[in-house]
């Protein structure tokens, strides 16, 4: 058996983060990573990289990246500051989401970020996908203003390479199977290594492995029937081993267990996320559109709100549609504000010259109905209120079901482009119950399990029935830092 103070199970963003904390409060530490080198890093290898945290200011942003004085004078960066992001993340889930959880992740969203850039996370203004400008003024919409570099996976490499430089031992394709547990005391994990049992010995554990969105058979259980046919956006890996192994010894579950990020993806993408092509299926501009299903009708209100806060859930409508497939309808006064990902080589698109060309070609769409559905929703634009993508414009319908609150463009003018979409899911949003101060698991009445962390996806009761987008990496580095932290303190005390 090798002994470690603490075992890292996972090498995402959370377990990273987990494992850079934990050295450097003086405890010897590895990381066991089921998939081999060429597909480690979890589902944070497949996150876009923007980062939804507390800031008031822009020298606050200056702290985490180089931005001019130039910059900083002539550009309206927003603000997310404390109550707003609280505003935000209570709204977003029916004001269910724990409130020492939120609390813990809101107030050190942004110590942790400059924590993060000193262990080598990079970031970047976020000018191509979250501003606009906005009479001769560039302004950032949607409070991310910033991103990593290289998005998810360019984090995951930079947290990688000073894990190496901190003397971590990770070893790759080593898949945990459960945790050494005395009745009392968790004291390491039992893996495989490429087949082979193996055991690591340790003074505490820190679970960072994820959900279980990439298990169709828990996704059914636990989401409902058609969740097995779901496409999964990230990593193949997360199977829910990790839930699997604490609730075996008592952790107490905890959160929406019925709940997940799920987002309209790429209709015949694969059927897992591929980490080269991992933005190519992304079709976040719906709020321009109209949504149609096969009966040829709207369902959802397309533009509620920013995508940021609706993407996450409309996964799921376009799940229950018959077939589990829609329509993204546009027509050309939206093209230039169509992410770069409509135009990949990968895309299902119809086009036609007339809204009757295209209802023709519109793969198992009842064409009249769709037409109807134009003519209808084309009659109810509020065409007088003045168009404005930056912000909720106002510009919405009237008299129809469901209705277009903000972004509604009368479909007149050719060409007209529809885009085949299914569900994507990311996450799952149930886990285990933890102390919001130590990341340390808790069992069923509600007291400390010895020895074991846990961090990321498996932290739940912070998101319930829909996500702020920006706030999984933000989490995954607050609940790693704390767990890391906590572990840490435990064995070197």
């Amino acid at each position: 058996m090798q002994q470690y103070d603490v075992v890292v199970v996972g090498k995402g963003n959370a377990a990273l983060c987990a494992a850079l904390a934990a050295r450097d409060m003086g405890a010897s530490v590895c990381m066991l990573e089921a998939a081999n080198v060429d597909e480690s890093g979890g589902n944070s290898r497949f996150a876009g990289g923007v980062m939804r945290f507390a800031y008031s200011t822009v020298e606050e942003l200056q702290q985490l990246t180089e931005i001019s004085e130039d910059e900083a004078k002539n550009t309206d960066w927003d603000s997310n500051s404390v109550d707003e992001f609280y505003d935000d993340l209570y709204r977003v889930t029916a004001f269910r989401t724990d409130p020492n959880l939120s609390e813990a992740l809101i107030t050190k969203s942004f110590p942790t970020m400059v924590w993060l850039r000193k262990q080598g996370g990079s970031f970047t203004p976020n000018y191509a996908n979250q501003s606009a400008i906005v009479n001769g003024k560039r302004k950032f919409f949607g409070r991310f203003p910033l991103h990593l570099n290289g998005g998810g996976a360019g984090l995951v490499d930079d947290l990688t390479k000073m894990a190496g430089k901190k003397g971590i031992a990770i070893f790759y394709e080593t898949r945990a199977i459960s945790l050494i547990y005395d009745g009392v005391n968790v004291k390491g994990v039992r893996a495989k290594q490429k087949g082979v049992p193996v055991e690591y010995g340790a003074k505490a554990v820190v679970l960072a492995c994820g959900g279980f969105e990439s298990n169709p058979e828990w996704r059914t259980r636990y989401l409902g029937p058609g969740w097995e046919l779901a496409k999964v956006r990230g990593t193949r890996h997360n199977l829910g081993e990790g839930l699997k192994m604490a609730l075996e010894i008592g952790a107490c579950p905890y959160g929406n267990w019925s709940g997940r990020h799920a987002v309209s993806w790429e209709r015949h993408a694969p059927e897992f996320g591929i980490v080269e092509k991992s933005h190519d299926p992304y079709r976040h501009s719906y709020p321009y559109s109209i949504m149609i299903n096969a009966e040829g009708k709207r369902f959802v209100n397309e533009g509620a709100d920013f995508y940021n806060y609706t993407y996450a859930k409309y996964g799921a409508e376009v799940l229950k549609q018959t077939g589990q497939y829609a329509y993204q309808v546009f027509d050309a006064k939206s093209k230039a504000l169509l992410k770069k990902e409509y135009s990949g080589r990968e895309v299902t698109k119809f086009s036609g010259n007339t809204l009757e060309e295209l209802a023709a070609k519109m793969e198992g769409v009842d064409p009249q109905q769709f037409l109807k559905t134009v003519r209808e929703y084309n009659a109810a634009v509020q065409t007088k209120v003045e168009y404005n993508h930056a912000i909720r414009d106002g510009r919405g319908t009237l008299g129809i079901e469901p209705p277009k609150s903000n972004w509604a463009h009368v479909l007149d003018t050719p060409p007209f482009e529809a885009y085949g979409v299914t569900c994507g899911i990311t996450f799952t949003f149930g886990g285990l119950r933890i102390n919001h101060e130590t990341g340390q698991v808790l069992d069923l009445g509600y007291d400390p399990i010895p020895g074991l962390y846990a961090a990321g996806e498996m932290v739940g009761g912070i998101f319930y029935f829909n996500y702020p987008a920006g706030t999984g990496l933000v989490s995954g580095c607050v609940f790693g830092k704390i767990a890391g932290e906590g572990a840490g303190a435990a064995v070197t005390r």
